[in-house]
């Protein structure tokens, strides 16, 4: 089994899609990583061996932000944000969207679970 950046890699998926499971790494920079270690991309991560794995990790530690250190730079963006009361950072403080989408309905993800207010009683006609 592969460990590369502390995340286990699937063993049984192609080495472009393996690794993904690493946070901070998409598609494309997993073919331009496998490129650059000279891999193919269909090979698969059991496949791999020592040499291409420190390859990989090489490559991954000296040119790429990913995993923890991906995460606390993010929560430090979002901290600055917060901290200087930006529109964005009013948005995140508040739990709503932060680009612009309808609030009215959709945006369910941000605002949680439905919090039903009763609706106005209508007069009686006299």
């Amino acid at each position: 089994m592969a460990r590369i950046a502390g995340i286990d890699l699937p063993k049984n998926k192609r080495g472009e899609i393996g690794l993904t499971y690493i946070f901070g790494i998409g598609r494309s920079t997993a073919q331009y990583i496998l490129e650059k270690a000279n891999i193919s991309l269909d090979k698969k991560v059991n496949e791999w061996n020592d040499d291409e794995q420190a390859a990989i990790r090489n490559i991954i530690t000296n040119e790429f932000k990913v995993e923890g250190q991906l995460r606390s730079e993010v929560q430090m963006n979002i901290k600055r944000l917060l901290d200087i009361a930006c529109y964005r950072g009013l948005r995140h403080r508040k739990g709503l969207p932060l680009r612009g989408q309808r609030t009215r309905t959709n945006s369910r993800t941000r605002k949680g679970k439905r919090k039903t207010v009763a609706g106005k009683k209508k007069a009686p006609k006299k």
